[in-house]
């Protein structure tokens, strides 16, 4: 017998027995549903009405938040698929601020019409270059429908923030708050050679404070370090301050870990104090040599410095944030000094230090353009969404002021952009004309989920948008808040133009990454059969699970 005809009744073993593999329509689907329900699990947060999800860690730390880039960064997500979205809100995070949950509510929804097609055997490539004629023409729509906004147009810039920050915990203080943004942003922002407006948010900075109302959050000149004087006896408030910005400890220099000491008699103990004196009193004396009257500090002071430093008259902060420090070093024009032989007199900086009541140093600088958003809460859980919210608006309101485009909100760009992509299908031909169809259906999920969380009718609704959009209001949204139909521009509903193209180049870039894969081999067990109160929240576990679960009868037959 030749070995051809031997090997026709046996299957080729090419891979590892722990290893486990899923073909085309099956891997498909199992992506398909992996990724479904990572968008799922957020949707419930998008708009003004959307619900906050509690996110309780392995540490037993609570998260509760409406934001969608924090909710899956901590829903400990181990499905490859699903981080693959995951990416997607991540990069709209970094890109654009604001619009997480709607990138990835758009890719879960293009991933579900591509399997709709794919039950029709539309191939996958034909889905793939469908998607992407339709994204671009969606983006270039989005440029001729945006309007331009002027960098000093406090009112509608006011109402790009009020929208980032609605639904978020800052809404109720929203007009003050904006207020706020606006000025912050303002203080930030320089005009290049060009004409172009550029906004350096590193010359602003957010720090928190717990026990007062966000009624009470206030923008500063300056930074706010919220640390008190190492020694009682230091000075609190000092005018025009030489600055020196620490990043060593004002320390003994620890020894080797297992170094030993042996010490015969009480003379020889009290030299080795009087030792370890003298090398603080020594690198104390650099610090009054180097002209300083405030010594702000990464790392730690020993008490004995603390002593010889209150002595001096010399203010001085100990185990302040790398962040702050940074921060300082633009307030104050000073360098951040890591060795204290090397000082000179040009990295010390010069500023102002005063403390108020609530413990909390202020310090301005001569002719530097850092500002503090000091942002104030009634409790931990409410300051940290607080800023959450606010650190999106900022960057909205910043990417808006750059770009300088803006759009209306509430589903009315979605539903115009839907109307446009599918007069668009009908010059596209063959089987991604059907594609693009599906890309403009996907599109109109944002103003379906947006009603659905207002409890309204989503299918009402999206009557409603399309019969005024055909008429050629290319406005009308969705006032969640009457659950009318309106010019969404003129209610005060903004939204930035970069941060809508974002979203949408990203969901449809991973949607068709998803859809590319045909294959799935994998070196372990795929499936996460168990328990399903181990997955992440939102009834998310069931649906990647029963993906996953079924592959284990198809892995019998081909090992």
């Amino acid at each position: 017998m030749s070995q051809q005809q031997r090997m026709q009744g046996q299957p080729m073993i090419i891979m590892g027995e722990d290893a486990q593999r899923m073909k085309d329509k099956d891997a498909q689907e199992h992506n398909i549903a992996a990724a479904r329900a990572v968008a799922e699990s957020v949707q419930s947060t998008l708009g003004p009405k959307g619900m906050d999800k509690m996110l309780v860690s392995s540490m037993g730390s609570v998260t509760v938040t409406n934001d969608g880039v924090t909710i899956l960064q901590e829903m400990d997500i181990d499905n490859p698929t699903a981080e693959m979205i995951v990416e997607v809100a991540e990069t709209q995070e970094d890109e654009a601020g604001d619009g997480t949950t709607t990138a990835v509510a758009i890719a879960g929804e293009l991933l579900k019409q591509a399997q709709d097609l794919l039950d029709q055997d539309i191939h996958p490539t034909a889905m793939i270059k469908g998607f992407d004629i339709a994204s671009k023409h969606a983006q270039a729509e989005i440029d001729d429908i945006a309007e331009s906004v002027d960098p000093d147009d406090e009112e509608t810039i006011r109402k790009v923030a009020e929208t980032s920050m609605t639904g978020k915990g800052a809404e109720l203080n929203k007009e003050h708050l904006s207020q706020l943004i606006y000025e912050a942003v303002q203080a930030v922002t320089v005009e290049a050679e060009d004409g172009s407006h550029v906004v350096d948010l590193e010359f602003l900075n957010i720090e928190t404070q717990e026990g007062s109302s966000a009624a009470n959050s206030e923008l500063l000149e300056g930074a706010v370090i919220d640390k008190d004087p190492v020694h009682e006896d230091m000075p609190n408030d000092l005018e025009d301050a030489s600055v020196m910005l620490l990043d060593q400890p004002v320390e003994i220099e620890e020894a080797e870990a297992d170094a030993s000491l042996s010490v015969d008699s009480p003379d020889q103990l009290q030299s080795f104090i009087e030792q370890e004196e003298e090398q603080l009193r020594a690198k104390v004396d650099q610090i009054v040599d180097s002209g300083a009257d405030v010594v702000v500090c990464q790392k730690g002071i020993d008490d004995m410095a603390q002593h010889y430093l209150a002595k001096e008259g010399i203010l001085a902060l100990r185990r302040v944030k790398k962040t702050d420090m940074q921060f300082l070093a633009e307030v104050l024009g000073a360098n951040i000094v890591s060795d204290l032989d090397g000082v000179e007199a040009d990295d010390l900086g010069t500023g102002d230090f005063t403390r108020d009541d609530d413990e909390l140093f202020y310090v301005e600088g001569e002719d530097s353009h850092g500002v503090t958003l000091l942002l104030r809460g009634s409790t931990e859980h409410v300051v940290d969404e607080l800023e959450r919210g606010i650190s999106d608006a900022l960057d909205v309101v910043a990417a808006t002021v750059t770009d300088g485009r803006v759009l209306a909100g509430g589903g009315a760009i979605e539903v115009e952009l839907a109307r446009r992509v599918r007069d668009h299908a009908d010059s596209v031909e063959g089987r991604e004309q059907l594609a693009v169809e599906a890309f403009a259906d996907a599109l109109e999920l944002v103003p379906r989920v947006l009603a659905e969380n207002a409890g309204l009718d989503p299918i009402d609704t999206l009557v409603d948008l399309r019969a005024a959009h055909d008429d050629g209001d290319e406005r009308a949204g969705l006032n969640v808040l009457t659950g009318d139909v309106e010019d969404t521009y003129e209610t005060g509903v903004v939204e930035p133009a970069h941060a809508k193209e974002q979203a949408l180049s990203s969901a449809t870039e991973a949607a068709n990454l998803v859809l590319k894969i045909d294959d799935i081999i994998s070196a372990g067990d795929l499936s996460t059969e168990g328990d399903e109160e181990e997955g992440g929240p939102g009834g998310a576990p069931g649906g990647m699970g029963g993906g996953m679960g079924g592959m284990g009868g198809g892995m019998g037959g081909m090992m």
